[in-house]
């Protein structure tokens, strides 16, 4: 186990694996952090919650990509998968709010977009992805769900290994949805 957030953290934990991995699968993420909630307007923007976004939804994922890269096996298919968000997509939003999540997840795509360039000219077969779970029916979701259809968490998982099953190098850097439709950038 190790913290997302700390880069020493993560390459120690990453240092002790072995072998080529055909699946890294990045689970992690946060709306609320540190108390900040999601922000209803920009005047409550905070530099801390930028930070704490960033560092958990963002930095975290793409650090574990860059100490992990190495696992993928390079003469058959891999992918590497990290947890993103449909309000990540800056083509998708069209009422705004939550300005520090919705920034770091779309700098998570960009993230996984651009290491995806760069990973496939080594690893030929390999995948790397944004994924959108939908909205997991959770305790803490219900505070966020509102209007939107929810999943339960066994479903949600399901549905993200039938993406990661079904991905093909063509997929690689993209931004897909539970259902491996694609999500506006």
């Amino acid at each position: 186990m190790f913290d997302v957030s700390d880069e020493a953290s993560v390459q120690a934990g990453v240092t002790g694996l072995d072998g080529a991995f055909d699946l890294i699968f990045v689970a992690t993420g946060a709306l609320v952090i540190d108390g900040f909630e999601p922000e209803k307007t920009i005047k409550a923007v905070t530099p801390d919650a930028l930070e704490n976004q960033f560092r958990l939804n963002a930095i975290g994922p793409f650090l574990v990509l860059k100490h992990s890269g190495h696992l993928l096996p390079k003469e058959r298919p891999a992918v590497f998968a990290a947890l993103s968000a449909r309000v990540g997509s800056i083509g998708d939003n069209r009422i705004g709010g939550w300005a520090s999540y919705r920034t770091a997840k779309a700098a998570l795509n960009q993230l996984l977009h651009t290491s995806a360039i760069e990973i496939r000219r080594t690893h030929k077969q390999a995948v790397v992805l944004a994924l959108h779970p939908g909205t997991v029916a959770t305790d803490f979701t219900a505070k966020y769900a509102g209007r939107h259809k929810t999943v339960s968490p066994e479903a949600a998982a399901r549905n993200l290994v039938d993406v990661v099953t079904a991905a093909a190098p063509e997929q690689a850097g993209g931004f897909y949805d539970y259902a491996f439709k694609e999500a506006p950038w």
